[in-house]
Parts: C-alpha cells; structure tokens; sequence
C-alpha cells in the first residue's frame, strides 16, 4: 500500500481534540495545522513529537489549512492524505482501510480523485446518504454494500486523497476561505474527468454544524451568522462559475429561500442571521471572497 500521510485542521481546539490527533497520529504521518489565533507550540497543546505541528497564528481557512498539510505530506513522499476535522472521530477501521481502498480501486482507475466514507452525525439522525446532484433536487444514495459508489462530492473530513492527481487538479480554493471547500474540489475533479467515490463499507463520526435546529419535524444543522455569510457567498461564487454543474446550481437555487426562512425565523438572534446571509449573497455577485475582515 503506497504511504499514506494524515492532514487535521485545528480552530480553537480543546483537550478532546488534541487526545484524537493523538491517537490518530499513531497510525500514519501526521500534519496539524492550526488556525487559531496566537503562536505556540505543539507541544504546549500537549502534540505528541511525532506530529507535524504548524502553527498560523492567524485563521487562514479551512482550504489554505489542508493545502499547506498536504504539501508537506507530498514533500515527505507520501501517495495520499486522509483529511480530518478537529472534531471528526475516525476508527482504526477507515485510518488503515480508506487508503487500501484507494489503492485497490487506482488499479482499476487511475481516474480516482478521492473516496471517503458516509458521514454519521447522530444529532441529524445517523447515516447521511452520499449524493448525487439532479436538477432542482439531489439524489440520495444509501451508503449500502461493500463496493464504492460514483458520487458528486464528499465532505472533506474523512475524504483520502490521491496525491499523484493533486497538481493536475490544483489545490483547494484558498479564497473560498471555509463552507463548499470540498464541494468545489470534487467540482473540480470531476470537471477534469476525475472520480469521486463513496466507501459504504466505511462510517464516520463527524458532527456537522453546530447544535441542529428542528423545523416542522426536520432537524437541519446550524451555524453562527458568521458561517451563514460564508455559505451564502460561497454559493453564490461558485453558482457564477461555469465548470460548475447545472444540476448543482439548480438545487442550491431551490434551496435559497428555504434557508432564508429556517434563518430567519428558527435561528437566533433572527436579525443578525439574516443580515449576514444578505451579505454574503452582495459580496458572491460582486466577487469579493477571501476572509470577510480582510474585504
């Protein structure tokens, strides 16, 4: 199995996420970019040696983050990067799995961008599907069997990447800054003849959003107005951008007022929510990305 390098982005982490980089970091290479503000120490955080600590001292992003990890894995001669959260919980299972699996299915296609297991968030109901985009809608597909699925995009936490398409692809969009990162790169893949592939076989224990709000019996994740400005600005961007499918475009067209309602109405303090969102949608047309206070 070609050497696999593990990437996990750190904000404001506490003493939970330090214990899981920790253990993760006995199974492969491991990087630790954290984009809290302040210089420090890995080992002030309490980082085993083992991990490769780098430390911005200032949030450049959830895209720039993984960039610079998967620039060291690939500088130490690593084939492919599992990418994680701070707060994603991944089993032996997927940390020594996913990458076999990447391996196997690159002898069948070299076309392979990346595969990533089916997400499981209990707050929203267990198993999230892996998805396909139609117009108006997205497909849902059950993560059911043990052979993996074409699939239009993947979250990033959990996702491994093949690192010998990683300069043929690019990088993640710095300027994107946080929220559709991975959608976009999976857009990307795809767009130059690259696969995408969901892992059944595979679960991970990520909590997506902050604490999830009910509505008429739905529970959608939430964020703070500040990730709303970045989800409706992203959206935006990317909607102007024409590698970008129709059937993508369609749907978060669908969803936009659906949003702005949920928003608005469910989510507190309702005002600060909705004059965000407004926000991100004017600086999406107008082209201003990058991180708000920078704008």
């Amino acid at each position: 199995m070609a050497e696999c390098g593990i990437v996990i982005v750190f904000y404001r982490p506490d003493t939970h996420c330090v214990r899981r980089a920790n253990r993760v970091a006995r199974a492969a290479r491991c990087v630790v970019v954290d984009n809290t503000a302040g210089v420090r120490s890995g080992a002030d955080l309490g980082l085993v040696d083992e991990i490769v600590y780098v430390a911005n001292g200032v949030n450049h992003g959830i895209a720039t983050a993984i960039n610079q990890g998967v620039e060291l894995l690939m500088s130490a001669g690593c084939k492919c990067a599992l990418i994680f959260d701070q707060d994603s919980e991944p089993s032996t299972q997927l940390l020594e799995g996913l990458p076999r699996l990447l391996d196997e299915e690159l002898s069948r296609n070299s076309r392979v961008a990346l595969i990533g297991p089916a997400y499981e968030d209990a707050r929203l109901g267990g198993v999230a599907p892996f998805v396909r985009f139609g117009y108006l809608t997205l497909r849902r597909v059950a993560p059911v069997g043990t052979r993996p699925i074409d699939v239009d995009f993947l979250i990033s936490s959990g996702s491994c990447i093949n690192l010998n398409v990683w300069r043929e692809i690019g990088p993640m969009d710095d300027a994107l800054f946080i929220d559709l990162v991975d959608l976009e790169w999976c857009v990307r893949a795809r767009a130059k003849g690259f696969t995408v592939l969901g892992a059944p076989e595979f679960r991970l224990a990520h909590e997506l959003g902050g604490e999830p709000v009910r509505v008429f019996g739905r529970r959608y994740p939430s964020h703070s107005p500040l990730r709303h400005y970045y989800l409706f600005r992203n959206a935006v961007a990317l909607i102007k951008r024409g590698y970008v499918p129709w059937t993508w475009k369609s749907t978060e067209l669908v969803k936009f007022p659906v949003r702005l309602i949920v928003y608005g109405l469910f989510l507190r303090p309702r005002l600060a929510h909705l004059r965000m969102a407004f926000h991100g949608i004017r600086h999406g047309l107008m082209g201003r990305l990058g991180p708000l206070e920078k704008q």
